[in-house]
Parts: structure tokens; C-alpha cells; sequence
């Protein structure tokens, strides 16, 4: 049951959207806390809020250098299982904007779907 206790926590941390779109800015490296905030336009007091919910259930590690800290997914495959989960809601109808996915499916998802 510790195992599904620590699940839960870590899907309640990713049910909010800002923090959805933080992990979308932190997805392609290591980023520094300034750049996410340029990057959300949410302002830097709420950018260090969610930061540290995401490293408190272990979605995100800190990494400072001089004045600056630095973030970085502690599991890049964490892209994946949200790009699995966004073609999911997509393919159940609930997503009806034509925007591109925030995270896209990974290429043997899709290929693994597809109708023969």
C-alpha cells in the first residue's frame, strides 16, 4: 500500500495545470527558476511555490550554482507517461481544442495503437 500512497501523492502534485506547465518548460533540461517564469509568465513567488510541491513528492531535483537554481525532471520518462495520458483524454473526447498537446505522445505509443 506505501507504493499507491506514493502514486497518489505524485498524481495529486501533477493535477495542477501550472504545474503541468512547468514540467512542459523543465522537459527539454535543466532550466533555471528565471527562465521558467519567462516562460509560464506566472510570477516567481507562485513558480517557487509549485517548484518545491514537485520536489517534495520527487517530479523535479535542484541543482544551485552561484545565485541560481537550476531544475531538471528526476525521471525524464515522466514526459512520456504525460504524453500517454494527454492522448488518452484526447483520444475519450474530453480535449476539444485544436491546440497541439502539451505533451506529445511518444512515437511507440502511437505506433502500438494504431488500427492494423
Amino acid at each position: 500500500m506505501k507504493n499507491a500512497a506514493q502514486l497518489q501523492k505524485r498524481l495529486q502534485t501533477l493535477s495542477d495545470i501550472n504545474r503541468l506547465r512547468i514540467i512542459h518548460c523543465i522537459g527539454a533540461g535543466e532550466i533555471p527558476v528565471g527562465d521558467i517564469v519567462n516562460a509560464t509568465q506566472l510570477s516567481q513567488p507562485l513558480v517557487s511555490h509549485h517548484l518545491k510541491a514537485l520536489k517534495t513528492a520527487g517530479i523535479v531535483i535542484a541543482r544551485r550554482k552561484g545565485p541560481f537554481v537550476y531544475y531538471r525532471l528526476s525521471s525524464p520518462e515522466l514526459l512520456e507517461v504525460l504524453g500517454i495520458l494527454s492522448s488518452l483524454v484526447q483520444d475519450a473526447g474530453e480535449e476539444s481544442s485544436t491546440d497541439p498537446p502539451l505533451f506529445p505522445c511518444p512515437p511507440w505509443w502511437i505506433k502500438m495503437h494504431e488500427p492494423n
